[in-house]
Parts: C-alpha cells; sequence; structure tokens
C-alpha cells in the first residue's frame, strides 16, 4: 500500500547498452527512462514511485544486470510522443555492481524459475521481489545499500 506508510518498491528494466547503457546514466546523472511500448511494462512504469529502486539490466551480448537506479519523479506523459498512453520515470545511478549477474546464472537458480526475466524474456520492466533482489546483491558480490 503506497497511501499513508510507503513502502519501497524493487524494479528490473532493460535497455540496449549499445545505444544506451548504465555508464551513460552515469554521465547524465539523471536521465528519462522513455522508449517503453509494451504495455505490460508501461503498466509497471505507471506504478514506480519516487525511491522505488531499479535494476538496470543490459541486453544483448552482456544479458546482465550491471547496476541500480532509483527512480525520482512518479510517472508523467512521455513529452515526445503525441499518445498520453506513453509514460516515462526519471531516475538516477546510486551504483555499480561489483560484479555484474548474467542472465545465465540467474536461469540456473531455481529460485529465480518463475520470475519475468526468465519466463517472459521480452518484457522490459518487470518487479523484483525483495528475495530476488538481496539474492542478485548476494551474487554480485555488492553490498545492500
Amino acid at each position: 500500500m503506497r497511501d499513508g506508510d510507503y513502502y519501497m518498491a524493487y524494479w528490473l528494466a532493460k535497455t540496449e547498452p549499445e545505444s544506451y547503457s548504465y555508464a551513460d546514466l552515469e554521465r547524465l546523472g539523471r536521465d528519462r527512462w522513455n522508449g517503453v511500448k509494451n504495455f505490460a511494462a508501461l503498466k509497471h512504469i505507471g506504478t514506480m514511485e519516487p525511491g522505488d529502486l531499479v535494476f538496470i539490466y543490459h541486453t544483448g551480448k552482456e544479458k546482465a544486470i550491471v547496476g541500480v537506479a532509483e527512480v525520482v519523479s512518479s510517472a508523467y506523459p512521455d513529452p515526445t510522443e503525441t499518445d498520453e498512453r506513453f509514460i516515462v520515470i526519471d531516475i538516477e545511478p546510486r551504483y555499480r555492481l561489483d560484479r555484474p549477474v548474467t542472465l545465465k546464472e540467474i536461469k540456473l537458480n531455481t529460485v529465480f524459475q518463475e520470475w519475468a526475466l526468465v519466463r517472459q524474456s521480452r518484457l522490459s520492466v518487470m518487479p523484483v521481489t525483495q528475495e530476488h533482489w538481496l539474492l542478485i546483491h548476494s551474487f554480485s558480490k555488492t553490498k545492500v545499500t
């Protein structure tokens, strides 16, 4: 419940590193997460709130979770689109994982078998359970901050 007592939610967002990488986000310091056209993924963006944390996942050749960003705005209509159903959020980089966690590693662990990252490979934005959030940090040897 987000209305009185706030709780932080965890997410994963995919990006093609050749066109936009975690390093690009670090360089910019704050940026709009846009370009999402899948309505299931847009529904997830619509529920994101400032303070939520997001794993940034590099697709393509890497196929790995590489860093963490923080949501710093509520969802709003994408100013580059005429269709108001296309929404965006603003994010800021928080930290890189000490070691990227690959999709191959994730698929090898049965704890993740029902996660959308494994089951719905085309979904570009998805929720992450607290258990998965902590496990990914453990695999990456990164202390949860």
